[in-house]
Parts: structure tokens; sequence; C-alpha cells
């Protein structure tokens, strides 16, 4: 099977492709290599994946309207995975434009791109994000999500409605995933865990948010792949019970499914960052400040549906996940 990632030198993206070449499967994956963190993590992760026979790696821009259309046309994918985005809440804040441009304009050009190939499943990154205001816990892809807190959630949210465009005028098959908190070995260098690591093992003081009384739902890694690849399987299909009258909002009468994937067991900061002095070794030397502006106190995962539709579990603990992941950073940073 002929299988678009795009987002592959990224976190995410390089883990699922890694997956995929190991079960045989053809892949051609993109990235733009942004400078948005270090770019030599990205070099790296790539290295990995052009050892594959069955892997092509291409250096394209999501944004590139012309470049994604000769992608598409060139390589008539039957698959696509979409998870190239600019990330991080806090930094669109300070540039918005980035996230107009990755998340808006060149999801557009994904969805085009599949319209154009009759694509057989399109499989895309949300993110828990989009619950935004919600309090109701847990989260659930039932519950309306009109209240982000910041405009990466909203590009996110617009995610899903171009998604349901597509999917019911064109009958595109497009299947959702509110990614929650991810972490692991490779991972993203803005991320908590990251930062954390590499300051407490200078002996740097650790900023904690909201006095360390967050509650997230942290998922590691191989369980957000277990799931992608779990979906990806089985193309999206039109819900039959859908009603106009009371609209279910993970459902439809087209090819539109949401779901979360979440670890289903939120976590405090405090205790994350226990689990982490432990894999260490070290005491970490803690700052308590107030929440920052566009975060939210809690996530919460109600991945039910996932566990039903496709037989999805996470199955790795705070202390598994962690632990692998310090072993990683160490033999990769040489610490």
């Amino acid at each position: 099977m002929s299988i678009l990632i795009t987002g592959t030198a990224g976190f995410i993206g390089a883990a699922v492709a890694q997956r995929l070449l190991e079960c045989g499967e053809q892949v051609i994956g993109l990235d733009n290599h942004n400078t948005y963190y270090d770019p030599a993590l990205k070099e790296a992760r790539t290295a990995q994946l052009t050892a594959h026979v069955n892997y092509q790696h291409l250096r394209v821009d999501v944004a590139d309207r012309t470049a994604m259309a000769e992608v598409f046309e060139r390589y008539k994918p039957q698959r696509v995975i979409h998870l190239a985005a600019q990330a991080g809440v806090r930094y669109s804040l300070e540039n918005p434009a980035a996230y107009i441009d990755s998340n808006l304009v060149g999801f557009a050009n994904v969805l085009e791109g599949c319209r154009q190939q009759q694509v057989e499943h399109l499989v895309y990154a949300s993110s828990s994000s989009v619950y935004g205001a919600n309090e109701v816990m847990p989260f659930s892809t039932h519950h309306n999500v009109d209240h982000p807190l910041s405009l990466y959630a909203a590009t996110k949210k617009a995610n899903e409605s171009m998604a349901h465009t597509y999917s019911h005028l064109y009958a595109l098959p497009t299947t959702g995933l509110r990614f929650f908190t991810v972490y692991g070995p490779w991972g993203r260098p803005d991320m908590a865990l990251f930062k954390f690591t590499q300051a407490i093992l200078a002996g740097e003081t650790i900023p904690v948010y909201h006095y360390g009384q967050h509650r997230r739902d942290f998922t590691y890694i191989d369980d957000i792949v277990e799931g992608v690849i779990r979906v990806l399987d089985q193309p999206a299909k039109p819900n039959p019970a859908w009603s106009g009258h009371t609209p279910d909002s993970a459902s439809s009468r087209a090819p539109w499914r949401l779901y979360n994937i979440g670890n289903h067991q939120p976590v405090l900061l405090l205790d994350y960052i226990a689990a982490l002095e432990k894999a260490l070794g070290i005491s970490a030397k803690k700052e308590l400040l107030p929440m920052q502006p566009g975060d939210v106190p809690d996530t919460y995962a109600d991945v039910d549906d996932l566990i039903e539709q496709f037989g999805y579990q996470p199955s790795t603990s705070i202390e598994e996940g962690i632990g692998k992941f310090v072993r990683w950073y160490r033999d990769f940073y040489g610490v």
C-alpha cells in the first residue's frame, strides 16, 4: 500500500512512519524541516526513516499549493496520514501567521489532493486543545467544542470542520484524532518533559505553571501510534443513525469521524515531575508560577469509542514511559 505521511521529520510523524515501514508498507514522507525547534533532531529522525528501502522523503511545505498538488499527482497515495502542523499553544500567541499558513492553508491543500486523487482514507491530527473552555470531564468527542482558548486550538477545530465539508461534498472518508499530550523518546524539545529533563540535568530551575496543579492525560508515543494504525485500516463510514435534530458531534451522515487518543488516566503535573526526578535520580529545583494564557487546567480523554470500535487500549504507565524517554535522552545527547 502507498501511504503519504506529512510531518515525518516530526515526533509523531516519524514514529508512525517507522511502524508502517516495519509492517512492509510503502511510505512517502514529507516535511518542511522548519526551525521551530532544533533542525538537527528532525534530521536525525529522518535519517532513521531513509535507511528503509520502502521510504521516500520529500522536503515540501504543506502550505505550498503547487508543490502539494504535484506530490499527489506524482505519487497517487492510496491513504494519507496528515500530521504536519505548526504545533504549540504558547507559540501561537507570538506568531499566529505560522498557524494560519500551516494548519489552515496546509490542511486545505491536503484535502484537495485527497479529493483529486480519490484517496481511500485521510487520517489527520487534531488536538485535545479543541476542548478549550469545556469543564465536563472526561472530554468526549460527543461534546460541543465551540470555545477554543488559543489560535492553535482554533485551527485544529477548523480542520475538523473543513474535513467534514470534504467528506460531505466528495464522499472522502476522513477521521480526525484528538491527541492528548504525547510524550516519549524522540519527543519535541518545546514540550515539558524535554525542557524539564534538559534543565534538571543542567542544575537549572524549572518553571512549573498553575503551581503544578495541571492535570494532563499524558499519552506515550507507542500508544498513539497504535491508535493511528488501527484507525487507518478502517476508513470512516457514515453514521446511519445520525440526526440533524439531535446532531452527534463525533459522526455524520458523511464518512467523517472524530476520536480521542489519550491514556484515559490524567496525572497531576507535580506527580509527572516526581516520576521524572526518580528516572533521572535528581531532585528538581521548581519555581511555582500561575497559569499561562491559552492553557487549560486539565485534560482527560474519553476513549471509549476507540476501545469499542478499534480494540484500542493504552498500556504504557507514566513511570515506564518517562523511564524510556530518559534513557533515550541520555543516549542521544551523551549525558
